[in-house]
């Protein structure tokens, strides 16, 4: 190689600026963005009420910060110790938490269909009588005497606007004959009503 290229060579290489392009890691405003989800967690953990926080898996420190927080009246004070559990939430993997949560937003949303059947059952028992005998089809083991006397006296409850006393004892009923999905029949049945005068 002659000296001129080698020269030449050496200059062009010395030029190269070895030091990477881009930054390695998150940008700025992806790490900002991950620190507010965080805070929108840990504020999701706080409005949960206490049974369903109860079943959340949680690091001592953290639970402690959100049952502080929960209360926390003063909206500044509130809006710092979010804040701090949005700091605490850092240390923490927020995956399994978010699965937690999306199983007992399921939970909830079973929940709530089986308690708006149970309402459907009950209007259509006290306002068809027909209904009566699709439901012992459905439910063969049912005190047959027991429902007819509380839709009985229901009705009367409605034409004579009394207390809904025999309306709530349906409803009891009901959940006891068709209990929430995943559970058992743990609830005892109403004791048997006497029957109102006509």
């Amino acid at each position: 190689m002659m000296p001129g290229k080698a020269a030449a060579f050496i200059i062009s290489s010395s030029m190269i600026d070895p030091s990477p392009t881009l930054e390695d890691g998150p940008s700025k405003s992806q790490r900002k963005r991950e620190s507010e989800a965080l805070q929108v967690l840990g504020e999701t953990l706080v409005g949960l009420g206490a049974d369903q926080l109860a079943r959340i898996e949680l690091p001592d420190h953290l639970r402690a910060a959100i049952d502080e927080a929960r209360r926390i009246r003063k909206f500044g004070a509130l809006r710092r110790q979010f804040q701090y559990i949005g700091k605490l939430m850092r240390d923490v993997d927020p995956e399994p938490i978010r699965r937690q949560l999306d199983a007992l937003e399921g939970q909830s949303r079973t929940h709530s269909a089986w308690l708006h059947r149970l309402e459907q059952w009950r209007s259509r028992l006290i306002s068809d009588d027909h209904a009566l005998d699709e439901f012992v089809r459905l439910h063969p083991g049912i005190d047959v005497q027991q429902l007819r006397t509380l839709i009985r006296n229901a009705r009367h409850e409605a034409a004579q606007s009394r207390p809904p006393r025999a309306f709530r004892e349906i409803f009891r009923l009901l959940k006891g004959v068709e209990p929430e999905p995943g559970q058992t029949h743990d609830e005892p049945l109403p004791e048997q009503p006497t029957e109102e005068d006509e």
